[in-house]
């Protein structure tokens, strides 16, 4: 049963509520909205994360949580060196591969949920936990194992998939073992749901083969742990020229890619599936070794601008079965005036 709470001048659905409107294929009382952002300066303490993480998302009256822990904390355990800035506009960065050579593949064992980086990122759950209201949706990052391993080796991920299969498929049974651990213990934390992130879901990296090998067959085996525990499910692909077919039809119910910047477009995906669709934004960062380019919507257009963009993203659809967000992290140098814009632009 849906549950409001009344103010003067109507029915107002709570956040939680609204989302569920959405994933469920009804109409809410508006289209729900969130932003989120690397959060460089204190993404190493769990506490001032948790801190950072809740009052943004109060300050915006934004519909849910992305926790922000940096982008390559599955990495760090396993032996890539990672160099931090703890400052606003400059998040870590891998300066070592952990796997340098074939034998390095071996090294990959699997990791309890509670240890070194991974129990530290599983931390920010329980301060969330203890900060955010109970009708506040909020979601864990955690990436596919292939794009873990990417993390860990690099670009000659993708050769020696072709070269050294056995190689390959060893470390990514211990990394697909952990980030199973992890997600059950963030299931038991109380988790809304898992933002599940994969950078190998194209075809600029990897054919269909290729990816049903590597990629699919792990990533099913980790959201199999919890696509039927936890209720707010994202599905995110990043980079262009994505796999789209293959993975509309993953067991999650909200997807969400560069869809201002790489076909389908949300007028497009609309067509061929019923799930929600979080995007609308055009914010594309680029990975580069030097760290995250941006290239922001959000962080060089007007408050005017930002509206007319969500506008146009809610008209393609009818804003039908659709959360506004961005197609990616968005610019942390985002003004504050283009932040509230975006949720001043669902208030239509």
């Amino acid at each position: 049963m849906v549950v409001f709470k009344v103010f003067k001048g109507g029915i107002t659905m709570y956040k939680d509520e609204r989302i569920k409107a959405v994933l469920d294929g009804k109409e809410p009382d508006r289209i729900p909205c969130s932003v989120w952002m690397h959060m460089s300066k204190v993404d190493q303490d769990p506490v001032s994360l948790a801190e950072a993480l809740v009052e943004f998302n109060k300050e915006y009256d934004f519909d849910f949580i992305k926790l922000m822990p940096f982008g390559a904390y599955s990495t760090q355990d396993w032996g890539c060196k990672i160099e931090f800035y703890c400052t606003p506009y400059k998040e870590p960065i891998v300066v070592r591969h952990a796997i340098q050579c074939l034998d390095d593949y071996d090294r990959i064992n699997c990791l309890g949920a509670t240890y070194g980086t991974w129990g530290k990122t599983l931390s920010i759950v329980d301060h969330v936990a203890r900060l955010v209201d109970s009708h506040t949706p909020y979601l864990q990052t955690i990436f596919s194992p292939a794009t873990t391993l990417r993390k860990l080796a690099g670009a000659r991920v993708f050769k020696d998939m072709k070269e050294h299969p056995e190689k390959v498929h060893k470390a990514l049974e211990a990394i697909t073992e952990t980030t199973i651990n992890f997600v059950k213990a963030n299931v038991e934390k109380g988790v809304s749901g898992f933002f599940f992130a994969t950078q190998t879901a194209t075809y600029d990296f990897l054919d269909d083969v290729m990816y049903a090998e590597f990629c699919k067959t792990y990533d099913h085996r980790v959201i199999q742990e919890y696509c039927d525990k936890t209720w707010f499910n994202v599905m995110h692909v990043h980079g262009s020229n994505i796999m789209f077919d293959v993975v509309k039809n993953y067991p999650c119910n909200c997807l969400n890619w560069h869809d201002r910047d790489t076909k389908p477009s949300l007028k497009e995906a609309r067509e061929v599936t019923d799930k929600a669709l979080l995007g609308g934004i055009m914010e594309v960062p680029h990975i580069t070794e030097h760290g995250l380019v941006y290239e922001s919507f959000l962080g060089t257009k007007t408050p005017d601008e930002v509206i007319k963009h969500v506008h146009e993203a809610i008209d393609s659809v009818d804003g039908k079965g659709l959360i506004i967000g961005p197609g990616c992290v968005c610019d942390p140098k985002t003004s504050k005036e283009n932040l509230h814009a975006v949720r001043t632009a669902v208030n239509r």
